[in-house]
């Protein structure tokens, strides 16, 4: 059983089952109230289990692990990229995806590193890194939305012409000297060992949480994502929404460069560098469907925790970065595939056994 048969196999009104919303004949999760068997049944009470070992495994394998502030330094691993999940998720679940994610921080950067140079005040560069990102994001919704081109084929697109431009602006430069009042929003803390970027991505998650599971606007996006067809006539209009969400992206991907940024205090157009997959991972990860139509953030949430852990876990034994990138594909790979190889084994086991039985 894969994990979107069973975030969709629950009953529609039983008491205490898992809460749904039928669209095409299909019911879609958008409530994260349960029972206890069908929680146990859950993609994400697996990831829980596999965050348990991978810390475990992590205060076996290194004696500074354990150490709160180790703890704090494992968040910067993920912080950024996991803001950025949380939008995605949406955008994967309405059967979308954005490949430009990571060049958008760049081109985000590289502005804020210009409006420095000209003068400007922290405040007013954060402004203008999330709203490059904003507009970035709106330009990809509005090319997939208006001239009906696969969101694939134009953010892969838009990732070379923002990335182009970033290096066009800075060439091999590099903007330094940020002012120390622009640091708080990579480097401060709001309490004790607890970073201003962790303490963000965890409201942004309990928000994200509430928009997609219990709001109008999230039960319609997993309305897209089951059928795009059946919502376009159910009254729903499918391209503002899709416009709506690389939007959000867009203006997520610009807050992260000012995360980034003030965190390492510099500005290069390599920035970001392959974090399109590393983003993709987390959502997939999570439970998301790469088909659409399913997920959840909760999922989401504890795939990032899992992905930091161990990501962190390899930078405390001195794994190489390429080693990383290569687990990360791996994984990638895995989760699509797996459900889909399961699938086609149970199909084919059903098929056999109606042959032996006819």
């Amino acid at each position: 059983m894969n994990r979107q048969t069973l975030q969709q196999t629950a009953p529609q009104t039983a008491p205490g089952s898992l809460a749904t919303t039928k669209v095409d004949d299909t019911f879609l999760p958008d409530s994260l109230n349960g029972a206890w068997r069908n929680r146990l049944l859950r993609w994400e009470t697996l990831l829980l289990v596999f965050v348990v070992l991978a810390f475990f495994a992590n205060t076996q394998l290194s004696p500074y692990f354990l150490d709160p502030w180790s703890l704090s330094d494992a968040t910067f691993n993920f912080t950024e990229k996991a803001i950025i999940a949380l939008p995605m998720a949406l955008l994967i679940i309405a059967r979308d995806i954005d490949l430009s994610v990571a060049s958008t921080i760049a081109l985000s950067s590289v502005a804020m590193g210009a409006a420095n140079s000209a003068g400007i005040d922290p405040a007013g560069m954060v402004a203008i890194g999330a709203a490059v990102g904003l507009l970035a994001g709106l330009f990809n919704g509005y090319i997939i939305t208006r001239f009906d081109i696969p969101a694939i084929v134009v953010t892969i697109g838009t990732m070379s012409l923002y990335r182009g431009i970033a290096y066009i602006v800075l060439g091999d430069g590099v903007y330094r000297d940020y002012p120390p009042s622009f640091a708080f929003f990579g480097q401060g803390y709001v309490y004790g060992v607890i970073s201003f970027e962790f303490a963000l991505f965890l409201v942004l998650s309990a928000v994200f949480a509430v928009v997609l599971h219990k709001t109008t606007f999230g039960r319609r996006i997993f309305a897209i994502g089951n059928n795009p067809t059946a919502a376009l006539f159910s009254g729903i209009n499918v391209k503002r929404h899709r416009m709506a969400l690389f939007t959000l992206v867009g203006l997520f991907s610009g807050i992260a460069a000012i995360l980034l940024t003030s965190r390492i205090g510099s500005t290069r157009p390599s920035i970001a560098m392959g974090w399109e997959l590393e983003v993709i991972t987390m959502v997939v990860l999570g439970g998301v469907s790469i088909m659409g139509g399913a997920g959840s953030i909760a999922g989401v949430f504890i795939a990032v925790f899992l992905m930091g852990l161990v990501t962190f876990g390899m930078g405390l034994l001195n794994v190489p970065g390429i080693v990383m990138s290569i687990f990360t594909g791996m994984l990638l790979i895995g989760v699509i595939g797996t459900p889909i190889i399961w699938r086609r084994i149970v199909q084919a086991h059903k098929m056999r056994s109606k042959m032996r039985g006819g």
